[in-house]
């Protein structure tokens, strides 16, 4: 298994079970696997590919959770909450060879440094194109920073950035560009490079929460204040970006705010939906529109990034 890349990953195989009808198979798993007396044989036959291609238990409590197993249900396994359900299940699923964890932190090599490099490219094609007063500065601004500050690599599909939602968001922008000038796309632009390195942050320190904690509600009370902290810091970025672009603030900044938040939960295997509903909400004619997408798409992001299968490594 190779280690992802840190601005997005495809979903651990297997994990597209709603959370009902993983709830209701783990239960029945239980009530089968407790009439033969070991309640976890069952449920190790359930989801022997995920044990199977797990690096370490904590993929395995990732993938259980998605399935819709949560501490209470574990319970019904003798155990005190899915973290020791899935140490069970790893050190119970035979394998050829002992598998190498993941690290938790990112791998600053040759490819983070290319990625960090592809992000700078928006500011400094916008900053060139509005100082040479070019023709369509501002739809350059538009397309790299769609490009850029969006495209997370691949989506919870498998595939890459769906059509539908790279073509909102390349709207919401010029929408904006169309309304405020080049200036608001020199600022998204900017915003790019800060956006790269907050989403990599977020992404290596969660997983290292995640590697640190032992219960579900743990590691969700942990990772709350390392999404609020990203947005915090990139909310601050942006703010600087515009005033040096000399964008207004109000127009710029929920507007980045919504493009990075997109970036994060598309990068994490979030579902498509919501995403679009809050990139179609900016397309709005009111100046309110970016602003309440974007604080929807943070309720969501919290609630959605805040799970353990959200930070699973993934092959």
């Amino acid at each position: 298994m190779t280690t992802p890349d840190i601005a997005g990953a495809a979903p651990l195989p297997g994990l597209r079970a709603s959370n009902a009808g993983g709830a209701a198979n783990a239960g029945g798993a239980a009530n089968a696997g407790r009439r033969r007396g070991d309640p976890v044989k069952a449920l190790l036959h359930r989801h022997r590919e995920l044990c199977e291609r797990a690096v370490d238990p904590l993929e395995i409590a990732a993938g259980l959770e998605a399935h819709g197993i949560t501490d209470r249900t574990a319970t019904r396994f003798r155990h005190r909450n899915v973290f020791s359900l899935a140490e069970e299940l790893y050190a119970r699923t035979p394998r050829g060879e002992v598998p190498q964890a993941a690290p938790a932190g990112p791998a600053v090599g040759p490819r983070a440094l290319r990625g960090f490099g592809y992000a700078l490219l928006p500011g400094a094609l916008a900053l060139g194109a509005a100082a040479a007063q070019m023709p369509g500065a501002g739809a350059v601004a538009a397309l790299g920073t769609v490009a850029a500050l969006v495209w997370p690599g691949r989506t919870a599909a498998g595939g890459r950035f769906p059509a539908l939602l790279h073509l909102l968001a390349a709207a919401a922008v010029g929408w904006a560009g169309h309304r405020h000038g080049v200036p608001l796309g020199v600022a998204l632009a900017l915003a790019v490079a800060p956006g790269h390195l907050a989403a990599a942050v977020f992404a290596a320190r969660a997983r290292r929460r995640l590697a640190g904690s032992r219960a579900l509600e743990d590691f969700a009370d942990g990772v709350r204040p390392l999404l609020l902290g990203a947005v915090a810091l990139f909310t601050a970025a942006a703010a600087g970006a515009a005033a040096l672009a000399g964008a207004p603030l109000g127009a710029a900044v929920p507007l980045a705010v919504l493009l990075f938040l997109t970036r994060l939960l598309l990068a994490h295997g979030a579902p498509r939906g919501p995403v679009a509903a809050a990139l179609a909400l900016a397309l709005l004619p009111t100046p309110a529109g970016p602003l309440a997408a974007a604080a929807g798409l943070l309720v969501h992001a919290v609630l959605a990034l805040s799970r353990a299968s959200a930070h699973a490594t993934r092959s």
